[in-house]
């Protein structure tokens, strides 16, 4: 499937808010706006992360699947403004759950795109240096951790997401699993995370998800991880 390469770092680009685009995923010329959140660029074309995860996916899961949260988030950050200007402390209650849950996924998803990269651009190379003795003081090896991992990922149940995380305090790594849109904050930073909503992989892999949670390895953007360490 061929699609537009989009260039720009997601985390870079996901603070900040387009115009109305082309009909195309391609965000070329899209003029942006302080203040409100963004769908965020890919470093890749739709189709490069194949056969691991299909362009198909790829595309439903960025330009809408994201966007989705992008837009509701800021809905909402906007009625909890109009809210807080009023006094009106019960619609901000109200509306906190949802600008928590889009908010999150967007965040969420933000980095998960920067947790991916296609074979040609290093994706699937193993971790080095500090985030690699990390995962071997904690694990014993990369193959042991993604062990560890899949199994955590197949234990969601319902949706959510799986992260290897970095305890603030501590410095040391270790597996956690998050529900729904939570995001990785507070104690633990966020180093590398995978999505285990059925959107995520279910148009190719189906009720085979544990296929996913495999291949998805092949992919995996280890030197993005690396540079999250604290």
């Amino acid at each position: 499937m061929s699609s537009t390469l989009l260039r720009t770092s997601a985390v870079r680009s996901g603070l900040r808010v387009s115009a109305p685009k082309a009909a195309r995923a391609g965000l070329a010329g899209t003029t942006f706006i302080r203040g409100k959140a963004t769908l965020p660029d890919l470093a890749y074309d739709y189709g490069a992360l194949e056969p691991a995860i299909s362009g198909q996916i790829m595309e439903l899961h960025h330009s809408k699947h994201h966007q989705t949260y992008v837009t509701s988030f800021n809905t909402f950050s906007e009625q909890i403004a109009e809210a807080a200007a009023t006094s009106n402390i019960q619609q901000q209650i109200a509306l906190q759950p949802l600008i928590n849950f889009h908010g999150g996924g967007h965040v969420n998803h933000s980095l998960f795109w920067e947790n991916l990269a296609p074979k040609s651009q290093g994706g699937g190379e193993p971790p080095k240096g500090e985030l690699a003795g990390k995962i071997n003081d904690a694990y014993g090896s990369l193959e042991k951790f993604q062990g560890e991992f899949n199994k955590a990922l197949a234990g969601i149940q319902g949706s959510g997401w799986a992260w290897l995380v970095q305890d603030n305090v501590t410095k040391d790594v270790v597996i956690k699993t998050y529900a729904n849109q939570d995001p990785v904050i507070g104690q633990f930073r966020p180093i590398l995370g995978i999505d285990a909503w059925e959107h995520a992989y279910y148009l190719q892999y189906q009720n085979r998800k544990a296929e996913y949670f495999k291949a998805i390895w092949d992919v995996i953007n280890w030197k993005a991880a690396e540079k999250r360490l604290a």
